[in-house]
């Protein structure tokens, strides 16, 4: 398969121009969002939507994320992303698969009716995870775009996927919350580095390549709308395009900041080998047996 969206091949960046529209969906056909929604969604990148879930919602997910925690704490599983520096978990992986409660969070018709809509098909659970993110040790995410490392180390072909972010605890702009460059969705940034075999071990506590250079991040944030910082209480939702440049700084407050985070991907746009031509990763970060379509009304 032709590799649209070359990175980690040369030696020097280089700022491509998007190749797939943003919503897939017929302009001419209504979805569950207003037109002022997709209209932002389409210039952005991204989309907040408050009050998402009720309180009542909020509360039953809010001790999902920390059992499952408690109960992860002392287990050895390549699912469960700690700290570089600690034992601290930082991330729990497939829990749309592994955990019967967030299974059904995933199929939440609400999240479905939106996501079907901009990605115009039916989809699947690319990845699943909740991240955690403590007050006083929650460490950085670096600058990244989620379609070059699915691109590169996990053979995603096309821009037709979504994350969403759903806030379980309330969201400031300096408790680390999440921080997207709107417009960024438009253009590419090709990446300098080699990738090395089983990155994903090292990448999921700190991402080393993948991550833009400098002078490419700053173009993009003169060139589109600077960064944007979507913050509000536990229970809204961030839809964020998967070319959409984000991060999030450390938390150095005594606020917390944690998040279920669901990828979508098209059924229409199924892994391949990684382009990068190294092994495929595993099941857990990167859907391919399960990729069943999730089911609509």
């Amino acid at each position: 398969m032709e590799d649209l969206y070359p990175s980690r091949k040369n030696n020097k960046p280089e700022i491509i121009e998007r190749k797939d529209p943003v919503i897939h969906s017929h302009p001419t056909e209504k979805g569950p969002l207003s037109d002022e929604q997709v209209n932002f969604y389409q210039k952005n990148g991204f989309l907040q939507i408050e009050n998402f879930f009720s309180e009542e919602e909020v509360s039953k997910m809010q001790r999902g994320i920390f059992e499952l925690q408690d109960s992860s704490k002392d287990v050895e599983s390549d699912k469960v992303i700690r700290e570089p520096q600690s034992d601290e978990i930082r991330s729990v992986f497939h829990v749309h698969n592994d955990d019967e409660y967030f299974k059904k969070v995933t199929n939440d018709q609400r999240i479905l009716d939106i996501v079907h809509y901009l990605l115009g098909s039916d989809v699947y659970i690319h990845q699943s995870r909740i991240n955690y993110k403590p007050g006083f040790t929650g460490k950085e995410f670096d600058w990244h775009s989620d379609f070059e490392t699915w691109h590169v180390e996990d053979g995603m072909p096309r821009m037709r996927a979504i994350s969403l972010s759903i806030a379980l605890s309330d969201n400031y702009t300096f408790n680390g919350p999440l921080m997207l460059i709107p417009g960024s969705q438009n253009y590419f940034v090709s990446c300098v580095g080699e990738t090395p075999e089983d990155n994903y071990k090292e990448s999921l506590k700190k991402q080393k390549l993948g991550v833009p250079d400098q002078n490419s991040l700053r173009w993009l944030a003169e060139n589109g709308g600077g960064i944007s910082v979507p913050t509000g209480k536990a229970g809204a939702i961030t839809l964020f395009e998967s070319n959409t440049m984000h991060g999030s700084n450390g938390n150095i407050t005594p606020y917390s900041r944690n998040n279920l985070f669901l990828v979508f991907n098209s059924v229409e746009n199924q892994l391949v080998q990684p382009f990068s031509g190294g092994k495929e990763r595993p099941e857990f970060i990167a859907v391919r047996e399960g990729t069943r379509s999730l089911s609509f009304n």
